[in-house]
């Protein structure tokens, strides 16, 4: 028999503001002890040095995170010039260097090459599973290892300042499974001067931006404390790039069985993925066929 969980029975959303050092793991178990809360998980992985939005879902709000991995995200980062990493970042070992460094109009004519639909190999340390392991578990150990190319779709790459001829500031709008150190790296070869990123920030993913972010520290602070509910956003935000349609008590009854149940809709077609809402809370995600929506996800709230 399976041990039952502990904690609260909490649904919702918490937007954390992530500083240089913990991972994200880390993060959502503070999340989950500084709420009390029975599940949590997050929508999007940070590197440990990375810092910016990691929106945390507990309860039923895990089952909208894939509506948020998927989602386009924003990162603002520096890329060094003229130095390649093992790691792609500032916290790897230097592995060649060049004395090349190209102009601002030559950076901007080579971010062309890296927007729209391009293929990426990730960086040898990251999380990507090779025969079962974890790419940066085998390179920690030393071993030569390939990694194959992945389809990326990048939306936007702009170039937003350059403090000095050795560091680019760059923006860059992506989505799911992106690497900002392999464009770091990618940039930097294509320039022919090698480069890493120094710092990177995710500034927004889907619906959630930085600015609804609690700071780590307020997280530490508010710990065990009713006070740091008042944070929480509803689990409809996780929703949010989903159309919605609405429906009634016995349509409602009905779908949280599982079964098809009736919905109004308006801007919504046949065969289209929504989510049905009854009194502003969801109800259930699915497809709309002919006045009802067929559930695939469905939330106990």
């Amino acid at each position: 028999m399976a041990r039952k969980r502990k904690g609260r029975d909490i649904s919702g959303w918490l937007v954390v503001d992530k500083p240089a050092g913990p991972t994200s793991t880390s993060v959502v178990n503070k999340v989950r002890w500084a709420l009390g809360a029975k599940k949590a998980g997050h929508a999007g992985t940070l590197d440990p040095d990375a810092t910016g939005v990691l929106a945390v879902a507990l309860g039923e709000a895990t089952k909208t995170v894939p509506y948020i991995t998927d989602a386009l995200k924003a990162y603002e980062f520096e890329v060094t010039l003229g130095a390649a990493t093992n790691t792609d970042d500032a916290e790897g070992e230097v592995v060649a260097t060049s004395d090349s460094r190209p102009t601002d109009d030559e950076i901007k004519e080579a971010l062309g090459a890296f927007v729209g639909d391009i293929m990426q190999v990730p960086p040898k340390f990251s999380a990507v599973k090779i025969d079962g392991q974890r790419a940066y578990k085998l390179a920690r150990e030393g071993e030569d290892i390939e990694l194959a190319a992945r389809p990326l779709w990048v939306d936007e790459l702009t170039m937003l300042d350059r403090k000095d001829d050795d560091h680019v500031t760059l923006m860059m709008v992506c989505g799911k499974g992106g690497y900002v150190r392999a464009i770091a790296r990618d940039l930097g070869e294509a320039l022919g001067c090698k480069g890493h990123v120094a710092w990177l920030r995710r500034i927004w993913s889907g619906p959630f931006e930085s600015e609804d972010g609690i700071a780590y520290a307020t997280l530490e602070e508010l710990a065990q404390d009713p006070a740091l509910d008042a944070h929480i956003l509803p689990l409809e935000v996780g929703l949010a790039e989903l159309p919605e349609v609405t429906t009634t008590d016995a349509g409602a009854a009905k779908l949280r069985n599982g079964n098809p149940g009736m919905v109004l809709a308006a801007d919504v077609e046949y065969g289209d993925e929504c989510w049905a809402s009854l009194d502003g809370k969801a109800v259930a995600v699915g497809v709309y066929k002919a006045g009802e929506l067929h559930p695939s996800r469905v939330f106990n709230q």
